[in-house]
């Protein structure tokens, strides 16, 4: 899967909308032990490069 570079307002943003939907009961997609709570999994999540959500960006 190709990695995209995201700014941190956007990677905030993802983070945040993704550990919504976990807390709300989504399906989590990386390896969860239970120990983790809805952000670190929305982290996790991000950096495995597995969240289903994308960015789109304003051209100039």
């Amino acid at each position: 899967m190709v990695k995209e570079k995201y700014t941190r307002f956007e990677r905030a943003r993802i983070i945040g909308a993704r550990a919504l939907q976990i807390a709300m009961g989504a399906p989590v997609l990386v390896e969860d032990d239970g120990r983790l709570d809805p952000l670190n999994l929305a982290i996790e999540e991000l950096k495995a490069g597995v969240i289903p959500i994308t960015v789109k960006r304003k051209t100039s």
